[in-house]
């Protein structure tokens, strides 16, 4: 691939053609000043001529004067004025000539005449110099153009070499070019693109880590109940059983299959909460996330007496998909491991930093207080929720808690079971219509 100039030959380049332009303006007025003033000289001339010949003798006794241009008789044609100069050409030498009427003697005109030739002569040598000097002017701006460009565009080479090697190794040194603003800028820029790298490999082996953690723990946590389905499967398929024997197997099948179901589904929940980025944010309408959760959930638990409070039009900044599962857990838990009959889902704000609050209240078993920082980890179930939680709900919780910025706690609810309170730090949340 053919090379660009660098930038230094660009400046030099320029340097030279901008002195090229400058100087040839400067060269034609100059050349123009010198023709003017030339000819404005041998006007004067004439008249200084004109003023030492006693014009009042009669013609044929007006004296030769040696600065006046010998002519054949009536050389020029006369004029009406005596003070018209014209350019002719007398034996193919130019010359500026002037007509001047005699004193005494009507109707008779000398012609009087300088020759151009010496100044034209003149003229073209101070053209030579002027055309060299400018050669060599341009030459020393092309010339130190290429010198100062050198000079500026050093920071430059130094950040273009020092980015070679970064990257190499860990902790490379990165170039520090400094010297000119533009490198500077350039070099605060790249700063900021590799520590915005930096953080995106970060993120990366973070997430890759947390995905070798979370196979190897969701693969500890189905290999029990997978166990279980082979040796049911298994006896099944071996021993002869009686109706009821078999019976009471298929139902634990189902029972398995349910467990194992359950957990892939908050899996798949917790995997989705790991890869979402800052970019899923949006601006929600938290009272209406939560009044569709209310509804779906008395459709989904017929025997659930289920309530809302939330003021109207609250809008705040979050993943819609990672709020609506806080709901559908908190309500879920209360139905199936609380046994609870009644919930309501209280959203408020605090009017000292803005923040918002949604709580979860219901009137079931509830939570041992020992247990109520723990059952927020992976895998972990409390006392009452059985064998078919999938110990993932809370869980799911308190990571959505987390990528909103804020926190997720259980206490005692007024209904007399277990409150649930997601706190969102929403210092822009607004209220709409």
């Amino acid at each position: 691939m053919r090379r660009s100039l660098s930038l230094q030959a660009r400046v030099a380049i320029a340097s030279a053609l901008s002195a090229t332009i400058v100087i040839g303006a400067i060269a034609v007025a100059f050349a123009v000043f010198l023709r003017v003033n030339g000819s404005q000289q041998l006007d004067r001339t004439l008249d200084s001529v004109i003023l030492a010949t006693p014009l009042d003798m009669p013609a044929n006794t007006i004296p030769t004067v040696p600065s006046l241009a010998t002519a054949p008789a009536d050389p020029f044609p006369p004029v009406e004025t005596s003070t018209a100069t014209r350019v002719a050409s007398v034996a193919g030498e130019a010359v500026r000539a002037r007509d001047v009427r005699i004193i005494g003697t009507p109707g008779a005109l000398v012609s009087v005449a300088v020759p151009e030739n010496p100044l034209i002569d003149a003229i073209r040598r101070q053209q030579v110099w002027v055309a060299a000097a400018a050669v060599a002017a341009i030459a020393a701006a092309a010339g130190l153009g290429w010198l100062f460009a050198g000079r500026a565009v050093r920071p430059l080479q130094r950040l273009a070499a020092g980015m070679h090697t970064v990257g190499d190794t860990p902790g490379t040194h990165r170039p520090n070019a400094r010297g000119a603003r533009e490198a500077e800028d350039l070099s605060d820029a790249m700063g900021q693109m590799l520590d915005r790298i930096a953080a995106s490999q970060k993120r990366t082996e973070d997430a890759l880590g947390s995905a070798r953690d979370f196979a190897a723990v969701s693969a500890h946590e189905l290999r029990t109940p997978l166990t279980s389905m082979r040796t049911d499967l298994e006896v099944l398929s071996t021993m002869r059983l009686s109706r009821p024997e078999r019976e009471e197997i298929l139902r634990d099948l189902l029972a398995t299959q349910r467990q194992v179901e359950t957990t892939l589904t908050d899996l798949e929940r917790l995997a989705a909460g790991e890869l979402s980025d800052p970019a899923d944010h949006e601006q929600v309408d938290l009272a209406e996330l939560v009044d569709r959760c209310v509804q779906e959930s008395a459709r989904t638990h017929p025997g659930l007496d289920i309530a809302v409070s939330a003021p109207e039009g609250l809008v705040v900044r979050g993943i819609p998909t990672g709020l609506r599962l806080v709901l559908d857990n908190a309500v879920i838990n209360a139905v199936r491991h609380g046994r609870a009959g009644r919930v309501l889902v209280t959203v408020a704000t605090d009017p000292r930093d803005g923040s918002v609050t949604i709580a979860v209240d219901d009137d079931g078993t509830g939570i041992p207080e020992s247990e109520r920082v723990s059952v927020f980890e992976r895998f972990v179930r409390g006392t009452g929720s059985g064998a078919a939680g999938s110990g993932l709900g809370l869980a799911v919780v308190a990571q959505q808690a987390g990528l909103h910025g804020g926190s997720a706690t259980l206490t005692d609810s007024p209904l007399g079971g277990i409150r649930l309170t997601l706190r969102l730090p929403q210092p822009a949340a607004v209220r709409v219509g």
